[in-house]
């Protein structure tokens, strides 16, 4: 067999003469980007969006885990460009797709996003091309949407191009585990694939654990997701169980945290959100339902995580009942849009469903978040973020913490405001009548 193109790849990579394209520069995307350029490749990421490509091009980052110094830093050496010209894959050796892998509102898989992205690269594929699917998505998906587009232009892989899954394990807002310390899982359609994409992450990341296939790859990204939604399920429902039994939940996981083996700690809370954890595990169920095997506890898991924003919708309406008061007609805030603390990350965010839902009921509405300016429902209406001050905290009946961000003064929320739902155990060691734990 003819290694010749493998061989070009490899001394490239060595050489750090290799070019890079990464479509999609989101939270994935920007930061692999940036990683691949600080190891000295020169790497030109690709996205529809203008604003982000003018961003870039002009030193700017609009990722908060990813600073604008380094950013401006890779554009002035002419190590990272940015462009929506999908014509410069014509240039690149290799190319890692980054792109979104969304739900269809019937909670069915939504590779629009991946298909075109594999449209494109088979549009400018050429021999000693590596290509990278980094999106999460269901086993299979890379021979099935990558393979095909490049075999018809009379490619073969592992010999002409490379082809590999190496799942995304970004963590917005992580300050310890980034891009370049979390290992990177690598499958490859061919031992050949495996290795020239194994080496050019390593040139990025600080460890790169091969596995036998990109369906390999793409089922371990897949348990890691369905593993957590699985476990904040259960805590969800125990947090649940608790309220009927009259216990603190918190209390009750903090003691069961203190025994040294055999058990994680995981803490309840207003729902499911961001890009991964609502979404993978529904890829995996969708994909076993065309096999007839039916995912049980993904279903189950999905169906106590999906409940959790009615839930506490129905908890508010309980701590204003204990005070004569009704949702219609009462002054609610509530405390954080995001889908996790510290991030402006509104992804699939439980705030949005406990705010419409509230709404619904006839709530008197406001939200804060330091992170989140503005908001859009899902019926096209826009909020205002407000400022937390004590004469806004003093205004309203109640307030409902849902993401608990750093920036919150939760001493001056304690202090003023009438009536806490904490769902987040932000207030915590706060015992006072007025805040009531999910």
């Amino acid at each position: 067999m003819d290694n010749s193109h493998l061989d070009t790849l490899l001394a490239k990579v060595a050489e750090r003469t290799l070019r890079v394209g990464v479509i999609g520069l989101g939270y994935v995307g920007l930061p692999l980007a940036v990683e691949f350029a600080k190891a000295g490749l020169h790497v030109v990421g690709i996205d529809v969006a203008a604003d982000k490509v003018g961003q870039l091009n002009e030193g700017v980052s609009y990722i908060p885990d990813v600073p604008s110094a380094e950013v401006a830093e890779l554009v002035a050496a002419g190590r990272l460009r940015a462009t929506s010209d999908f014509g410069a894959l014509a240039q690149v050796d290799a190319v890692s797709i980054c792109v979104p892998t969304p739900l269809r509102k019937t909670r069915e898989p939504n590779i629009q996003y991946v298909l075109a992205a594999a449209e494109k690269v088979a549009a400018y594929a050429h021999p000693g091309l590596l290509v990278v699917l980094e999106s999460t998505t269901y086993p299979g998906t890379t021979e099935e949407l990558i393979v095909p587009g490049l075999t018809k232009r009379g490619l073969v892989v592992g010999e002409d191009v490379f082809v590999a899954f190496s799942p995304e394990r970004v963590d917005p807002g992580n300050a310890v585990y980034t891009t370049h310390n979390t290992p990177k899982v690598i499958g490859g359609l061919t031992p050949a694939c495996t290795k020239v994409a194994a080496a050019l992450y390593e040139t990025a990341v600080e460890r790169v654990v091969p596995v036998s296939s990109p369906a390999a790859a793409e089922m371990v990204k897949l348990l890691e997701n369905t593993f957590r939604a699985v476990n904040i399920a259960l805590v969800n429902e125990v947090a649940i169980m608790c309220d009927h039994l009259g216990l603190n939940v918190w209390e009750i996981i903090e003691a069961a945290a203190t025994k040294p083996f055999g058990y994680m700690k995981f803490t309840p809370g207003p729902g499911l959100g961001g890009h991964c954890i609502p979404i993978d595990p529904l890829y995996l169920s969708w994909k076993l339902r065309e096999l007839k095997y039916e995912a049980r506890f993904i279903a189950l898991a999905d169906n106590i995580n999906s409940e959790m924003p009615r839930y506490v919708v129905t908890k508010v309406a309980d701590v204003l009942n204990d005070v004569g008061k009704p949702i219609r007609g009462s002054r609610i805030c509530v405390l954080g849009a995001a889908y996790k603390a510290d991030v402006d990350d509104m992804r699939e965010s439980p705030a949005l469903e406990i705010i419409e839902l509230l709404s619904e009921r006839g709530a008197d509405l406001c939200y804060a978040d330091p992170h989140v300016p503005s908001l859009r429902l899902e019926g096209g209406a826009q909020m205002q973020a407000v400022p937390v001050t004590a004469e806004l905290l003093a205004g309203i009946d109640c307030a409902v913490v849902v993401t608990n961000h750093k920036a919150f003064d939760w001493q001056l929320i304690a202090d003023h405001a009438p009536l806490v739902l904490d769902t987040r155990n932000a207030l915590n060691g706060q015992t006072a009548g007025r805040v009531v734990k999910l």
